[in-house]
């Protein structure tokens, strides 16, 4: 993702050691981000800073915007042909949609975990070094693997299978699974769009465990519509809503964004405390 061909990247990027920008510089910086899929407009207007070794949540009704904007946070919006991005996304002070930016290694530097667990068809172990494979790791591949189990809190429940299908697994095992995935190629940041929907509670307080325990290395944002999770695990919480205009077209716009306990006990804004209390949405 270098700005000026095959120089430094940490350099070209500010940096990349997690938690080197708190108290500083944010880790992103949205400045009017608005997302177009062909003519229509999914997102306007977006202004956020998103803090270092923190959980922000983006929470708000169907339809408002939430995963297209975490989507633009590791480029996942240019797999669309129709997407355009407009306004400014911001990475350790970089801009992400500079024309010198290679997308690959945005992506390579914020771990994903979608909202169905999604593992390969592979064994345990091929799930995992899979991506420090193709990204080109030199070290100790084993090692590797039983580091990013162990903080995915899975390796004392596949260390005796890990050559067996990943299929055997079940959905609470697959989606940690899937964050020992991403985090084995050593990201700075990672998304999370609504992890636990496809979980049984029990699972649900696994992962929702894990991620406070990763937010010491890394920085987490996650979608949820769950905001008694929300409310749990994060530190700060984006309330997102829905614009219908004339024509019927649905736009989502960013309506509050502060510290979670403050969304949820005094926001700021009536649109946010009638979604809260479930008076709409």
């Amino acid at each position: 993702m270098s700005m000026d061909g095959p120089v430094s990247v940490a350099r070209s990027l500010g940096g990349g050691t997690p938690g080197a920008e708190r108290g500083g510089v944010p880790v992103f910086e949205l400045d009017g981000l608005s997302v177009d899929y062909g003519s229509f407009r999914a997102v306007e207007d977006i202004d956020l800073a998103i803090g270092a070794n923190e959980i922000t949540a983006f929470i708000g009704p169907s339809g408002c915007g939430k995963t297209t904007v975490l989507r633009c946070l590791n480029r996942m919006n240019d797999l669309i042909p129709s997407a355009r991005v407009h306004g400014a996304v911001r990475y350790h002070g970089v801009d992400l949609y500079g024309p010198r930016i290679d997308p690959v290694e945005v992506r390579r530097r914020m771990g994903m975990v979608f909202q169905k667990p999604n593992p390969f068809p592979k064994s345990i172990y091929e799930n995992v070094a899979f991506g420090p494979r193709v990204t080109g790791h030199q070290g100790n591949l084993d090692e590797l693997v039983e580091h990013s189990l162990r903080r995915a809190a899975l390796w004392d429940e596949v260390k005796d299978k890990l050559r067996q299908s990943a299929y055997a697994l079940s959905g609470g095992q697959q989606q940690r699974l899937c964050i020992a995935r991403a985090i084995a190629t050593n990201p700075d940041v990672v998304l999370m769009d609504e992890p636990c929907s496809a979980l049984d509670p029990i699972a649900t307080l696994r992962i929702e465990e894990l991620m406070i325990e990763l937010k010491q290395d890394y920085t987490i944002i996650i979608v949820t519509h769950n905001m008694q999770q929300a409310a749990r695990v994060s530190d700060r919480t984006a309330f997102f809503t829905v614009d219908i205009k004339e024509t019927g077209a649905r736009t989502g716009r960013l309506v509050e964004f502060d510290d979670t306990g403050k969304i949820f006990t005094k926001p700021s804004q009536r649109a946010t405390e009638d979604y809260i209390t479930g008076r709409f949405g």
